[in-house]
């Protein structure tokens, strides 16, 4: 295959995961098919299997490039603006981040809850799930450990515990956001909400 041959077959991978992306807005998981995903990227039903083995692995992997992108929304807050002042002023950010985002990010929230009853039966979703949470917690644990360093603080305990909670809280909120928006805190009641819990906690 010739160089013009491997560049449209890379541009077929490309376009077909960026209409998962648009077909999983404005149709869900569930709702999306090959067919939709054919005529969102111009490509054809072959170029499907040909780059992901079919249609569902090509929305499993356009979900985890959702969780990718949201984690690096999380590092632009971290150390993309204004220095850091402490400790408190990153968490603030992170929680900004991961929870004051959800109207933005409505649609894609949609789409990740509708992919969790489908993987409870598909141990290939399952796997592909676990697997980008494995992401977010290697990527989250070296950003800790990053701005322990430029503060000067020792890391806290087990980083990558530490980003398993923080995405515990963020899909949490992410569910009762989607049921009920006006009811659900938002980061900066969040992180008071930490800093009570703290203090009950503290030997």
């Amino acid at each position: 295959m010739g160089t013009a041959g491997r560049r449209s077959v890379e541009g077929h991978r490309e376009r077909l995961l960026s209409a998962a992306l648009v077909c999983l807005r404005e149709k869900g998981y569930a709702h999306t098919t090959a067919r939709d995903l054919v005529a969102a990227s111009g490509t054809n039903l072959a170029s499907i299997g040909y780059h992901f083995g079919g249609k569902e692995a090509l929305l499993n992997e356009a979900l985890a490039g959702v969780v990718r992108d949201w984690t690096a929304r999380v590092e632009r807050a971290m150390f993309g603006g204004a220095p850091v002042r402490d400790a408190r002023d990153l968490l603030e950010r992170v929680l900004v981040a991961l929870i004051d985002v959800f109207d933005e990010l409505r649609p894609m929230l949609v789409s990740c809850v509708e992919a969790y009853a489908p993987a409870l039966r598909s141990e290939t979703l399952r796997t592909r799930l676990a697997e980008a949470y494995a992401e977010a917690r290697r990527d989250g644990a070296a950003m800790i450990r990053r701005a322990a360093a430029e503060l000067g603080v020792e890391v806290p305990g087990d980083p990558e515990a530490v980003v398993s909670v923080l995405v515990a809280i963020s899909d949490g909120l992410a569910l009762q956001w989607l049921a009920d928006p006006a009811s659900t805190p938002g980061a900066r009641q969040v992180l008071d909400a930490l800093a009570a819990l703290s203090v009950v906690a503290a030997p």
